[in-house]
């Protein structure tokens, strides 16, 4: 192997701008990849992921602990530790944990948007405006 292709949650940044704490940790930036970018999130009880689409990939996720509710174009779909839900291109999406302890998901996009600021597209305003998008693109 010529490149790093193991990445612990902690060596990166927490983006917290649309709520939770999301750790992208394997991207083309953290890895060189080019297919697609994954990693894992951490969600307080009552909070929420601000809702969004990606208009050139799909979002994988899944449910490692708690309790969680996705809606997808506004319709909810209940979700608990060992579930995986498929977000597919275009879908606006919004996670929100129901339950009474931290929700720890595992998550992955792909296909790569042609470049990462046309990856995510806002449909509420972001909870911490002020905060850092995720790096996803670029080089390691």
């Amino acid at each position: 192997m010529t490149r790093t292709v193991k990445v612990t949650a902690g060596e990166v940044e927490a983006n917290v701008k649309r709520g939770g704490d999301i750790r992208v940790t394997l991207s083309p930036r953290t890895v060189g990849c080019s297919s697609g970018f994954g990693g894992v999130m951490d969600l307080l009880p009552g909070d929420h992921i601000t809702e969004h689409y990606h208009p050139f990939s799909e979002e994988f996720l899944h449910v490692v602990t708690g309790e969680l509710q996705m809606t997808l174009d506004g319709q909810p779909v209940r979700l608990t530790a060992g579930d995986s839900l498929l977000v597919p291109i275009g879908v606006r999406h919004r996670l929100v944990n129901t339950g009474t302890v931290t929700a720890h998901c595992a998550f992955h996009l792909s296909p790569l948007a042609p470049r990462p600021e046309l990856g995510h597209v806002d449909t509420e305003p972001a909870q911490r405006p002020g905060a850092a998008d995720p790096q996803v693109g670029g080089t390691p």
